[in-house]
Order: structure tokens, then sequence, then C-alpha cells
């Protein structure tokens, strides 16, 4: 069986904070509710939209509506498509990517993000040619951390040695759920220290990947 490494996406590979806070914002206005700060919609990122949208509304008292929930989900999934203009690649990513192809290696994705939002974003930034599966967070019946779609990818990918390469709290549960060794990227949108969160080895650069991976896989 082939050798994998299975990436997170917003807060890993990409920076999307930027536009799903201009997103955010504009539906919260729609709804006559008072606009976020960046930090504070960064602080919602990472376990799905509808998590997402629970906390938008927490945090301005009015979540005790199911129903305008799940009409605020539906609003923001259908324009999170084009929700790709503010976000960027983190240094560094196109040439591990393209490294670790060349180590060999069988590439995917594993985000709470939408499929079709994350196949987006992907094909915008020019990085969709490096993934041979995208699993969202509308791809199974569970989300992270369950170990489900983490382990949808590994399955599409028929691959027997897998590492998982994430930046949250979700992402190193999941790994941890899934019995992965995981790799955590320090510069993404972690709320804990990175003592706090299990995980196999740590980056800051993504210039040491390839051979993070290359060590997880020995």
């Amino acid at each position: 069986m082939s050798r994998a490494v299975v990436f997170d996406l917003d807060g890993t590979l990409i920076d999307s904070a930027p536009d799903i806070h201009a997103s955010a914002n504009r539906l919260m206005a729609r709804h006559g509710f008072a606009p976020f700060e960046p930090q504070e919609t960064r602080a919602f990122i990472g376990r799905g939209v509808p998590h997402f949208i629970a906390c938008c509304l927490a945090a301005r008292g009015a979540d005790g509506s199911a129903v305008l929930r799940a009409q605020m989900v539906e609003e923001f999934v259908a324009g999170y498509e084009a929700a790709v203009t503010l976000t960027t690649i983190y240094p560094g990513v196109q040439d591990a990517l393209a490294r670790l192809v060349a180590m060999d290696l069988r590439l995917g994705i594993c985000t709470n993000k939408p499929e079709r939002p994350a196949r987006a974003v992907l094909a915008h930034l020019g990085l969709a040619g490096h993934f041979d599966v995208v699993i969202g967070g509308d791809s199974t019946v569970q989300r992270k951390p369950d170990p489900m779609p983490l382990q949808a990818a590994v399955a599409g990918l028929g691959a027997g040695d897998v590492v998982y390469v994430g930046d949250s709290e979700v992402d190193a549960e999941t790994a941890e759920r899934a019995g992965l060794p995981f790799a955590l990227y320090t510069e993404g949108y972690r709320k804990s220290p990175v003592a706090d969160l299990p995980h196999h080895a740590a980056f800051s650069d993504f210039a040491t990947l390839p051979e993070v991976v290359n060590d997880l896989l020995r």
C-alpha cells in the first residue's frame, strides 16, 4: 500500500480567516446584527459551518432560534464557494507539497469546510492538482473530531502509512481518535499552547515538513 499525507485546510495550508470574517459580517448585516472583529470570527473556525454560525449568533445573544440558525447556515454555505479572494496560501506550502509528491507520497485533504467550497478555494489558489482526495465537512455523516472523515480520506487514498497534518485542537483529537501520527502546524488557528495538544511533531516552517513527514513514516 502507498504512503500518504492528509492535510487539514483552513489554518493549515491556507489562511482563509479574512474571507470567512467578511462572509460572516455580510451575513450578520443582512439579519440586523452588529459586525465582528477579525479575531472574533477566527476563534469560531474549525468545527464546520453549523458550529460557526451557532457561535456567531451566540456572540450576539441570538442562539435560541433553531430556525434562524438553519436559515443562516444555508445562506452562508450558498456564498461560501465565492469566498476565495481574501484567502492566501501559507509561506512554503506550494514547495512543500511538490516535494512530498516527489517523495512518491499521495496527498489528501480532510477539512470541516464543506467539500464544494474546499474544492473551489483549492482551484482558485492553484493547489487542487496536488490532492487525490478531498473530504469536506459534508462528505460524510460525521465531522471532525470524529475520525470518520479522516478514515474516509485514508481509504480514498488507498494508503497504509499516513501522517495527518493540521493546526488545531480539532485536528489533534481527530488524529488521535483515528490512531494516526499527527504533525502540528503551529502558526494556524489553534487556541491552546502547543504543549497541550497531542502531537508527534510540531513545525512552524513548511520548508521542514517533508523531513518531518519522512521521520514520522520511517
